[in-house]
């Protein structure tokens, strides 16, 4: 069975930040349930469920312009991490059970420790204007 390292995970989330598109966002967030799906449960991406929620809130905000005071990097990492979690072919295919989804955590996990500053930016805006 095929490992995946936290380089690799971090070099897949890298590389998909480099080809996001401001459709990319609007197709994450028009997926989102199929997303939420993969996150539920006890599998490797369920201790995730409540990073999952600040996510798509914030794509949320930055799609409906609320929210902008990020930068577009952050976004990127954030919507080429669930863009990976919905691709079922990634270096560990989904199909695989259990294991398929190993790498997905490891992506997500991966863009939360790079975007870490900004949601928490994001939490404290977030808390004033609600």
């Amino acid at each position: 069975m095929a490992k995946v390292t936290k380089k690799q995970a971090k070099d897949a989330l890298e590389k998909g930040i480099k080809n996001v598109t401001e459709d990319d966002l609007k197709t994450v967030f028009n997926k989102r349930d199929e997303i939420e799906e993969k996150f539920k449960g006890n599998g490797p991406l369920g201790k995730f469920i409540a990073d999952l929620k600040i996510l798509f809130s914030i794509i949320q905000d930055y799609i409906s312009g609320e929210y902008r005071e990020i930068p577009w990097y952050s976004i990127a990492a954030i919507v080429a991490a669930l863009l990976y979690v919905l691709n079922p072919f990634d270096l560990i295919p989904d199909f695989i059970p259990v294991v398929g989804y190993v790498d997905d955590a490891l992506v997500v996990a991966a863009c939360l420790v790079l975007v870490r500053q900004d949601l928490h930016n994001y939490a404290d805006w977030k808390k004033k204007n609600t």
